[in-house]
């Protein structure tokens, strides 16, 4: 790979997704290695996804399409997005309730379908509508059924869930662009056989689309359902807390750094794909709750997406405090200091950054693509920790704060390689030299040391 086609390809990426032009909604596969997804035909699909969770509930048609095109303009490909977020509550914009009686066995579904027509219009075909507008716009839905404290608090019994992931999977078999999520910020040791009834069910019904679960923070799937025959790839939820906060007892104490669950999930066999599926909000605050403590920027949103995907994963989930709640003027108040309303939060520097990413994965070697540490003679910790990720014949290292990045080299094929800085806040491309591939060599980021001034050096065979 060389530097040149880089730049080709990221301006080509663009205005692919400013015209409109996605890959087609078809199938989704696991790889022959089982580390990554492709389409239909063997085309990788990278995962880039949003936390959209109350899309269903909190907006109308023309906001859904409001956020739709806008996450498609920025090159999102996934939405993860409730069903039923409360099953005591689970009322849309429109009024509509999706149960009758509280009772996810019994979904409120009327005769028809007709917008102008209230009596028709029913939850079921608001989230239809919003699925299918998804579709044309080259969008997939992850679907959590139910979120997990539904679960958790008793009010969705084992023969209950089983009937409505029955109805689910019935009614959305069919849909080209459905992901299922099982769980919802949920440890799967709590109603671990409702889980896995919910799990088989849609497999056995709708065989055609994925499967994973979506954990607790500072948990992952793999930990209770890695063999599971409906789980086809794993999701952790590194979570919001710094490393000070990240204390809890029976978790994974990984703190901000998202890349040791990559490491935990590829440790398993059989191998499954892996990434974050919620990792720090942009403008959240540390540790979630407490208002007062410092929100999460996007630097840091980037910081979690280069760790997690070079280390290995097979894409990453944003997250924007604001728009994960649609959070609007008619709100009472508003969850976890969101200070501004979700039309505007979608201009949040951090979801338009994160298609610098996909466009840099996606224009090399995608499918040989493996993390390869042996890269760095100093990898760091913490803040200071940089990581590699490289083909045959290219590799790419990530720093979060221009420490000198002081590179192995003779990993990649090639007498000679051609050094460049991608920055991930724009998408640019500094071209630095011709170097010999062989020894360890030192490379100076741009710019000073700092948190948030984050570059990848970019090697590629000469």
């Amino acid at each position: 790979m060389n530097y040149k086609p880089i730049i080709f390809i990221t301006f080509l990426f663009i205005a692919n997704v400013i015209q409109g032009q996605n890959t087609p909604i078809g199938k989704l596969k696991i790889s022959g290695n089982n580390r990554f997804l492709t389409t239909e035909n063997g085309d990788p699909f990278f995962w880039l996804g949003d936390t959209g969770w109350l899309l269903f509930v909190k907006t109308n048609r023309e906001e859904a399409e409001k956020y739709l095109e806008d996450r498609r303009r920025k090159g999102f490909n996934v939405i993860q997005v409730m069903v039923v977020h409360n099953v005591k509550a689970a009322v849309n914009v429109y009024g509509d309730s999706a149960l009758i009686g509280k009772n996810v066995a019994m979904p409120k579904v009327t005769q028809g379908n007709s917008f102008s027509d209230s009596t028709q219009y029913d939850f079921w075909d608001h989230m239809d509508y919003i699925i299918d507008i998804a579709a044309k716009k080259g969008i997939y839905m992850a679907l959590v059924p139910v979120w997990g404290t539904n679960v958790k608090n008793g009010w969705v019994s084992r023969e209950q869930a089983k009937a409505y992931a029955t109805f689910l999977a019935k009614r959305y078999k069919d849909k080209k662009n459905i992901i299922w999520l099982n769980g919802g910020d949920t440890k799967g040791s709590d109603s671990t056989e409702t889980w896995r009834i919910i799990g088989n069910t849609l497999r056995t019904i709708d065989p055609n689309h994925l499967i994973t679960f979506h954990p607790f923070g500072r948990h992952t799937s793999s930990l209770w359902f890695h063999n599971e025959p409906w789980l086809d790839f794993n999701m952790f939820q590194s979570g919001h807390r710094d490393y000070l906060q990240d204390t809890a007892k029976g978790e994974l104490h990984y703190g901000p750094d998202n890349w040791k669950f990559i490491n935990h999930d590829f440790a398993l066999k059989p191998v499954k794909p892996t990434l974050d599926g919620e990792p720090s909000y942009e403008k959240i605050p540390h540790g979630l709750h407490d208002t007062l403590q410092t929100y999460w920027t996007e630097n840091d949103v980037r910081r979690s997406a280069y760790w997690s995907v070079f280390a290995g994963g097979c894409g990453f989930t944003y997250g924007d405090n604001a728009v994960m709640q649609f959070y609007k003027p008619t709100d009472k108040k508003s969850a976890y200091g969101a200070k501004n309303y979700w039309y505007e939060a979608i201009n949040d520097p951090g979801a338009a950054q994160m298609f610098y990413l996909k466009s840099l994965i996606i224009s090399g070697s995608y499918f040989e693509r493996i993390a390869d540490q042996s890269l760095i003679a100093d990898q760091g910790i913490r803040y200071n920790y940089q990581v590699a990720t490289r083909g045959k014949d290219y590799a790419f290292i990530y720093t979060y704060n221009a420490r000198t990045i002081k590179v192995n080299m003779g990993k990649i094929e090639g007498v000679e390689v051609k050094a460049s800085w991608y920055n991930p806040r724009n998408g640019s491309l500094i071209h630095i030299g011709d170097f010999e591939n062989k020894g360890t060599t030192e490379f100076n980021p741009p710019g000073e040391k700092q948190e948030g001034n984050d570059w990848v050096l970019i090697l590629d065979k000469k």
